[in-house]
């Protein structure tokens, strides 16, 4: 199975990544790219309101 990520290589890639930031950068960095995602969700869920919004004028 080439190109694909098993739970080791991703439990060792948040290991370095712990030992690199630390545990509060660490919990921080998450938080980041939780609220990132959920703003780019948001915003693909806002724009084809917005089109139909558009066309309908």
């Amino acid at each position: 199975m080439e190109g694909k990520i098993g739970i080791w290589e991703i439990l060792l890639i948040v290991g370095i990544a712990l030992l690199l930031f630390g545990p509060s950068k660490f919990a921080s960095l998450g938080k980041s790219i939780g609220e990132g995602l959920r703003n780019f969700k948001s915003a693909m869920k806002e724009e084809p309101a917005k089109k139909d919004e558009s066309n309908k004028s």
